[in-house]
């Protein structure tokens, strides 16, 4: 489901579940090249359009990007005409690219621990339905990220993120209790921590879990296989570097 594209400047990765839809999660060789350059790479002629991303649960429109002055707080970006490049950096975080099979409607997601813990990708999908986007008919492909196993975080992050999907989700519920019931509802996305205080998550896995809640189905969703953490030769990452370098992902509208 998912492939290396090379080019003269690099390599990128497709996801099969956006076919017909320009798209790209690219790899650290492509460092300093600016969006136009991203863009054009992905065989089309388009309007890059980014905002500045702050780990919010803020959903900005390509006409606010297009009409503002200054670079919009948002973490995700919803196209409103044909054409439009929206695009997403990360080092560890989710990129979520999403495409509307129907419409050509396309949306593109940052989603750290925080955007996650507030529900970023429920906006958006909700942003899309406002704009008369069927659930039925979206893909979601979720690229390059830090992979649980090598994910630690402190209680206090494992609790926000667990009450986004699990009932009675408490400030004080016990490690133990906590990981047993996200390991029910998927193994992959928790892991017990040498430390007593701590546990290792996986935030796609977590992203995958809220969309499937809202309804979508399995086959509507992809998750990459390559860990920015692990993939050093491919990817950059906070977490392994402690470097505020970033790879980018985007795709293209094709509204009509």
């Amino acid at each position: 489901m998912w492939h290396w594209r090379t080019t003269d400047l690099g390599r990128f990765l497709t996801c099969d579940l956006l076919q017909g839809f320009a798209h790209g999660f690219f790899s650290r060789d492509w460092q300093g090249e600016d969006l136009t350059t991203l863009t054009a790479a992905l065989g089309v002629r388009a309007t890059p359009l980014r905002t500045q991303q702050v780990h919010s649960d803020r959903v900005a429109l390509g006409t606010d990007v297009l009409t503002s002055d200054k670079g919009l707080e948002a973490d995700a970006l919803v196209a409103t005409e044909p054409h439009q490049a929206l695009w997403v950096c990360s080092a560890d975080c989710v990129p979520l690219l999403i495409a509307d099979v129907a419409s050509g409607r396309v949306a593109a997601i940052h989603a750290g621990w925080r955007g996650t813990a507030t529900q970023i990708s429920r906006a958006t999908l909700q942003q899309m339905q406002a704009l008369g986007s069927e659930l039925a008919d979206l893909r979601i492909a979720m690229g390059p990220a830090i992979r649980g196993e090598v994910y630690q975080v402190g209680l206090n992050v494992a609790r926000a993120l667990g009450q986004t999907i699990l009932e009675g989700v408490t400030e004080t519920i016990e490690r133990e209790d906590l990981y047993q019931r996200f390991a029910a509802l998927d193994p992959a996305a928790v892991f017990l921590d040498p430390e007593p205080e701590r546990l290792r998550l996986d935030v796609a896995r977590v992203n995958r879990l809220q969309l499937l809640q809202l309804g979508l189905k399995e086959e509507q969703i992809a998750l990459c296989p390559h860990c920015t953490f692990r993939d050093a030769e491919f990817f950059f990452s906070y977490r392994r570097e402690r470097l505020k370098q970033v790879q980018w992902s985007g795709i293209v509208s094709r509204l009509v």
